[in-house]
């Protein structure tokens, strides 16, 4: 058995993001985060979507989302005892996890962590999985894959 708090959360989280994947990707919609949250002793997981074409998520959607995890969540149980499950539009601080997520942000500021670099800049190009910011005038090229990032600044439009 795994004693390790955080190996066990990591694979757990893992777990929940590809059940969720699995309810709401044939329904077009893909899963840009889940977290597992504790409000008044209350655990909620909560799941952030987007919709595969790109266009904004709306409540409708997150009904369906719901409704389709609901009934995948429940007959895999994959957390014991009670939970809530929550979903979400990404938000003012939509989580950037492909490079396709910073090609359709270019321009906008991103709050960037990895390994080598912590830092809020704007996106400056995409290629590949290669992402290029603007960090004090000097560029700073980062893997997507390499890093965590979260949109800093909201778009005046859609994107």
């Amino acid at each position: 058995m795994n004693n390790n708090p955080a190996q066990n959360n990591t694979e757990n989280n893992q777990k929940l993001i590809t059940l969720a994947q699995e309810a709401v990707q044939p329904l077009g919609f893909e899963v840009l985060e889940v977290q597992q949250q504790k409000q008044g002793g209350e655990h909620i997981v909560l799941i952030r979507i987007d919709r595969l074409d790109e266009q904004p998520v709306t409540m409708d959607d997150l009904t369906k989302a719901s409704r389709a995890a609901d009934a995948l969540f429940d007959e895999a149980d994959p957390i014991p005892g009670e939970y809530r499950l929550e979903f979400e539009s990404p938000g003012s601080k939509r989580p950037l996890t492909r490079a396709r997520h910073f090609e359709r942000m270019l321009g906008l500021k991103a709050k960037v962590k990895s390994e080598a670099h912590n830092f809020t800049a704007p996106i400056k190009a995409v290629s590949g999985d290669d992402v290029t910011f603007s960090v004090g005038g000097e560029d700073v090229t980062v893997k997507a894959s390499e890093m965590q990032a979260n949109l800093a600044e909201f778009p005046d439009r859609h994107r």
